[in-house]
């Protein structure tokens, strides 16, 4: 009576190839999704009010930041975009890597492959990293973009300070993400 080996179980992960054009649509529709997440314009220019107090201040500050994310990030993108347009040259490269920035690294989904080649995200973000060095390095208009983002970014906490978050609430998404509720499961 011989005794046979325990049987072992073999796993194998199965190939998936995605088109890039897929991959980059995808990314793109995650982008376009991700800016319609934006306040309304009349609510973030509604009910300016002088400031409270410091302590109050950055209380008031902080919480517009979180409610107002998306239309500080247009923003402080748009003061950018104005700062580079006496340079159009460097502002299509910089809004090139920008783009890539989003489509390859915010926005997706999926593996990055490249003629069959799998790269990891940290390689992903070191290669883009370079690459936005390389813009910074070689451009003449990095002056004016520093520039235009500070202005961009004081505008956005000026308007944080004076902005009466009293009346704001939070939406169904927000308040599952800011962990204020969970789902809610129900017996069977």
């Amino acid at each position: 009576m011989s005794l046979s080996p325990p049987a072992t179980a073999t796993y194998t992960s199965i190939p998936v190839t995605i088109p890039a054009s897929d991959v980059i649509s995808r990314s793109i529709q995650n982008l376009l999704a991700s800016i319609s997440r934006h306040r309304p314009w009349p609510e973030f220019v509604s009910s300016l009010t002088r400031p409270d107090p410091f302590p109050s201040a950055l209380t008031r500050l902080h919480f517009n930041a979180r409610h107002f994310r998306t239309n500080y990030i247009l923003l402080i993108g748009a003061c950018g975009f104005l700062s580079l347009i006496g340079s159009p040259g460097w502002l299509l490269v910089t809004a090139a890597v920008v783009w890539l920035w989003l489509v390859i690294y915010f926005f997706r989904e999926d593996p990055l492959v490249v003629f069959g080649h799998h790269f990891s995200d940290w390689a992903v973000f070191v290669g883009l990293g370079l690459a936005s060095l390389a813009v910074v390095w070689l451009s003449s208009g990095l002056g004016t973009l520093i520039l235009g983002l500070g202005v961009g970014l004081l505008v956005c906490g000026f308007h944080g300070l004076i902005r009466d978050p009293e009346g704001l609430f939070l939406d169904e998404n927000d308040a599952i993400s800011a962990g204020l509720i969970g789902p809610a499961y129900t017996a069977v």
